[in-house]
């Protein structure tokens, strides 16, 4: 028998480890059940982090995990999904492809920034979405220093006034000091087309988010879009041009494109409706988890939002019940009922809420610290130790807070 993972992100990670953990519980050898994880490389790239400065230094390695819990890494891209002949084709990365059967497939393959047909967004917009995208940003920062204090050279434009759009903008003004000296007269705007700042945020954190907007400087343009991108700067839907070397594309996200080679019902976000254990109705042997899923949290009618913390636990719940049903266990509804959010408001300090509410709960510095754990130790991978690695993938404790 054979569980193929596709993806090696939070939700990948997990689903390997906790499906490793349920073979293991059971005294089934890896040649019974092969669990298999393919991905480009065997890294997680901490995509929660990537506004900071240094990105290239925002990996973990896996493939010492992998050995340690008996899981196959496949190298390569998955292209294409055969649910009928439960075959996934890959994409070698030296050009040849090979085919790899399953038995039960969970697809783990994230979400993707959302980039609309904008002029010149594809040009002359920047992001911090993916790796590549954040190592191309950071090259750009470093290299204003050999321009010109001219023409909004010391502008940053942040497309976006949710989460990432504010850690983005938030950071800025110390990377661009770093970069251009604590002389130089920084300006950095979001640009938001709700009527509010951090839409998603709820009343009761706004006003700490204002507040540290204020405290930083930064502006902020509400209820207005990007109409268009030159090598000027940015135009608004308000008709105002802001002179920038430099725009941040951070407004939305989508489910990556693989998803919709499953023949099944999606959501506005590309996600794959799932079942409370993360099957995909109607689709044998087929599991959707983390950012490729939309999946009830509770009945009281909250779903999984497309972040790390709901992509670690559905991943261990999604590996779980795939080795569940080929090891002839029971499977686990996955539920989520605790749901916090730490958001990084630079040298402002940070945000931490509870709930779906989203009630404050810290703020300033001792939110900050809090923020420095979660980015550097609760989101990395597990040591590579068989038992340790095993005992973190737990469905029922991952990212219990």
């Amino acid at each position: 028998m054979r569980l193929v993972i596709i993806g090696a992100g939070f939700a990948g990670m997990y689903a390997a480890l906790s499906a490793a953990r349920l073979r293991e519980i059971q005294g089934v050898t890896p040649d019974k059940l092969e669990i298999a994880l393919v991905a480009p490389e065997p890294t997680l790239v901490v995509r929660p982090r990537l506004y900071e400065p240094k990105p290239e230094t925002l990996t973990a390695p896996l493939s010492d995990v992998l050995k340690a819990i008996d899981v196959t890494y496949v190298q390569g891209s998955a292209e294409t999904i055969d649910t009928k002949s439960r075959m996934v084709q890959i994409a070698t990365a030296t050009g040849t492809r090979k085919s790899l059967s399953y038995d039960r497939l969970v697809v783990a393959t994230g979400s993707r920034l959302f980039r609309p047909a904008i002029p010149g967004l594809a040009e002359h917009g920047f992001s911090v979405d993916s790796l590549d995208d954040a190592l191309a940003l950071d090259k750009h920062l470093h290299g204003l220093a050999k321009r010109p204090a001219v023409n909004g050279r010391d502008t940053v434009v942040v497309a976006g006034g949710g989460f990432t759009g504010i850690e983005a903008a938030t950071e800025m003004p110390t990377r661009l000091r770093e970069i251009l000296g604590k002389h130089a007269k920084t300006r950095i705007v979001i640009v938001e087309r709700n009527a509010g700042i951090a839409p998603d945020m709820g009343a009761g954190a706004r006003p700490v988010i204002e507040e540290a907007l204020r405290k930083l400087g930064v502006e902020t343009r509400i209820g207005v879009g990007v109409t268009g991108l030159d090598k000027s700067g940015v135009t608004l839907s308000s008709g105002e041009h802001i002179e920038t070397e430099t725009v941040i594309w951070a407004a939305g996200i989508r489910a990556a494109p693989l998803t919709a080679q499953v023949p099944a019902e999606r959501d506005n976000f590309g996600r794959l409706l799932v079942d409370r254990c993360l099957r995909v109705p109607g689709v044998d042997g087929v599991f959707a988890t983390g950012d490729a899923a939309r999946a009830a949290c509770d009945d009281d009618g909250n779903y999984a939002l497309m972040s790390c913390q709901h992509a670690t636990r559905m991943g261990a719940f999604a590996g779980n019940n795939a080795a569940a049903e080929l090891l002839g266990v029971p499977t686990r509804p996955y539920h989520q009922k605790v749901y916090v959010t730490c958001l990084d408001l630079g040298e402002a300090g940070a945000l931490f809420t509870r709930g779906w509410e989203r009630k404050v709960e810290l703020v300033g510095d001792v939110a900050k610290k809090t923020k420095q754990e979660i980015n550097t130790v609760w989101i990395y991978p597990p040591k590579p130790e068989r038992a340790a690695a095993l005992a973190s993938a737990d469905p029922e404790r991952v990212t219990d807070l």
